[in-house]
């Protein structure tokens, strides 16, 4: 794990981010329809994720492993390669978003993502409220998560 690094992304790590994302959310979310073909989220990482948001990857030998992607006070994607689930690397993420939002994080996971929910919930972030899912691209029930720094 030390040879992993956590660094801004570069536009070049756009595609392999997104093949990160697409096994990821293929791995942890199996009864859940993605709302995006493939060629769709590799272009939507490639022209607003990388150059539009605070996006990091975690980097290892040049292979990109992770990502954490902020907006503002959101956390809106925390993606692990599934071999890497379990070793750290979400945890160091997690201690990197709280150090970049200092004041607080919000995020939303779906409800059915009960290893993300204990994962959050294991970092300090509260439950805020469950939704439907009408709000979100695959209208999936979700849930709204906040973390506020104590004190």
């Amino acid at each position: 794990m030390h040879d992993t690094v956590l660094r801004r992304a570069e536009d070049a790590d756009a595609r392999p981010a997104a093949e990160v994302w697409l096994r990821s959310f293929a791995a942890a979310l199996p009864s859940v329809s993605c709302a995006h073909s493939p060629d769709d989220v590799r272009d939507w990482f490639a022209r607003v994720l990388v150059p539009q948001y605070e996006t990091w990857v975690a980097d290892r030998n040049g292979q990109v492993l992770g990502l954490l992607v902020l907006n503002g006070p959101e956390l809106k994607q925390l993606y692990l390669e599934p071999d890497w689930r379990g070793r750290g690397l979400g945890d160091r993420f997690i201690a990197l978003a709280k150090a970049q939002r200092p004041a607080g994080l919000s995020l939303w996971t779906f409800q059915v993502n009960a290893a993300a929910r204990r994962f959050y919930e294991r970092h300090d972030f509260c439950e805020a409220e469950q939704t439907d899912g009408s709000r979100n691209d695959e209208r999936e029930p979700d849930v709204h998560y906040l973390w506020t720094p104590a004190g």
